[in-house]
């Protein structure tokens, strides 16, 4: 079923997906980091949007667990990595017509953490964003 991003349901089938992909618990077996994805509102965007954010805790293959951030949860989570982009960047990532490590490299989509580390664990990137694109995004 198709699910609005970013919300609590398009976070809840993330973690579904990830959780038994196979694929995804070998190759991301060493990864240790959790995440938030910062969605910026569209520059000229009509009505003006809030920022979104979302938390997932990547481990060992596995997501722990994910949510939507609320506001006054935002400055209590330190995670090792914070991804920022408008959402159309996050949308053309998620459709495949934008490549994210690309997208890191040319600051489309900003990385606060250790972009070496990630860079290292490509393999683990591209395939954490395969499992990403396989939840249905309604529009």
């Amino acid at each position: 079923m198709a699910q609005i991003f970013p919300s609590q349901e398009w976070v809840e089938d993330l973690i579904r997906v990830v959780n038994t992909d196979s694929r995804y618990a070998e190759i991301a077996r060493n990864w240790e980091g959790d995440l938030i994805f910062v969605i910026e509102p569209d520059e000229g965007q009509e009505p003006q949007g809030d920022t979104l954010r979302i938390y997932l805790d990547l481990w060992h293959g596995r997501c722990r667990g994910g949510h939507l951030i609320t506001d006054n949860e935002g400055s209590v989570l330190l995670p090792r990595y914070v991804l920022s982009a408008p959402r159309s960047i996050f949308l053309k990532i998620l459709s495949g017509k934008l490549d994210a490590v690309q997208a890191m490299l040319t600051r489309r989509l900003r990385v606060d953490g250790r972009l070496a580390y990630m860079l290292r664990n490509i393999p683990t990137v591209l395939d954490f964003v395969r499992c990403a694109r396989q939840v249905e995004i309604y529009v």
